[in-house]
């Protein structure tokens, strides 16, 4: 540690100082004794260098006590949590405050980021939302003030308005339903029933359920092997199957024609599989990747409109897993197709044994 420091400020006050009292001094000599001589400018010098030296010292060491006290006040101001006075004793603290501001300058910059960012999510959000909600209520609208205007008297017309009216209500419904459970996962309201269960099982209910689709779109959904045991895991079925559905019905929405839908489980850690659905469709741009998340994020903006649904799935999928304390992953490469893959906890080790054969 350095035991003294040069301050210019006190050199150039001190040398001031000491040239004022050398040619007073002088002056009063010279004045009362008529007389200068070698010793008399000897004195004068003496005097100069004397009075610099104290005056540097005196100044030097209040010019410092007065600093550390702006700092320290300066310090509590900004971190009242600590006691600047038991920290900033010396001038060689002052490299502490001088780290401490420059992270404070840092978290402070993090900080103005991440509101950007949060101001910026909001007012997309806002405007996401509303355009989600206006399309469906603005089809509504329209085909219910045709069917009351009157002039329609063909059933069948009559029939097919109230039909694409239902389906807006169904969008809205979807829009709704999904934004409140993704209200209650945020807020800790939504409580996951966990039991243990066979995951097999429970992606062959989602076969069944999204079998139609699939030949609708021309879309092969299966199993990569044959798995001649059951995979025991332990988590909230109904809300895994949640996330399973989603993932395989993003598939096939963008899938290409005969396309192959595949549903792998792997070994994962010691008490973990992975289970991965991966596809050969049109694949994803890396740059969407940290986004694909979001709640209404949209790769192309009218991909989701086209396709149905709320533009929720994905934001709901990665709430379900984060629930559960567990990881989900995504790859994707533009025309080769895409891979969403997330941890469950087994049962047993053994399971993840037969896994390895």
């Amino acid at each position: 540690m350095k035991l003294f420091k040069f301050n210019k400020t006190s050199l150039y006050l001190s040398v001031l100082i000491a040239l004022f009292c050398s040619i007073i001094s002088l002056l009063l000599i010279f004045f009362f004794l008529k007389v200068i001589n070698f010793d008399v400018i000897s004195l004068g010098i003496f005097i100069f260098i004397f009075t610099c030296s104290f005056s540097y010292l005196l100044l030097h060491n209040s010019y410092e006590k007065l600093i550390i006290k702006r700092i320290n006040e300066l310090y509590n101001s900004l971190f009242p949590a600590t006691t600047s006075s038991s920290i900033l004793k010396s001038s060689e603290d002052i490299e502490l405050l001088t780290r401490n501001l420059k992270k404070l300058n840092i978290d402070k910059n993090l900080e103005i980021e991440d509101l950007k960012n949060q101001d910026n999510f909001r007012k997309e959000f806002m405007g996401n939302i509303a355009h989600e909600l206006k399309t469906p209520l603005f089809t509504i609208q329209g085909y219910i003030l045709t069917l009351l205007d009157g002039g329609i008297s063909d059933k069948k017309i009559i029939k097919k308005y109230l039909k694409q009216t239902s389906k807006g209500v169904d969008r809205l419904t979807y829009i709704v339903k999904d934004l409140d459970l993704i209200t209650k996962f945020e807020s800790g309201i939504s409580k996951l029933e966990i039991n243990e269960f066979n995951i097999l099982t429970t992606i062959y209910n989602a076969f069944e359920m999204l079998e139609i689709q699939a030949q609708k779109n021309n879309i092969t959904i299966k199993l990569d092997r044959k798995y001649n045991k059951p995979i025991m895991v332990i988590a909230d079925e109904e809300r895994i199957q949640q996330v399973i559905t989603n993932l395989i019905m993003n598939s096939i929405k963008y899938g290409i024609d005969r396309g192959i839908t595949e549903i792998s489980i792997n070994p994962l850690e010691e008490n973990k599989i992975l289970v991965r659905i991966s596809d050969n469709g049109e694949g994803i741009d890396k740059e969407h990747l940290p986004r694909l998340f979001e709640r209404f994020y949209r790769v192309e903006k009218t991909r989701n409109r086209k396709s149905g649904g709320s533009g929720l799935g994905l934001s709901i999928v990665k709430h379900i897993i984060d629930a559960h304390n567990e990881k989900i992953f995504v790859e994707s490469q533009v025309n080769v197709g895409s891979e969403f893959s997330f941890s469950l906890t087994c049962v047993s080790p053994n399971d993840i044994e037969s896994l390895k054969i």
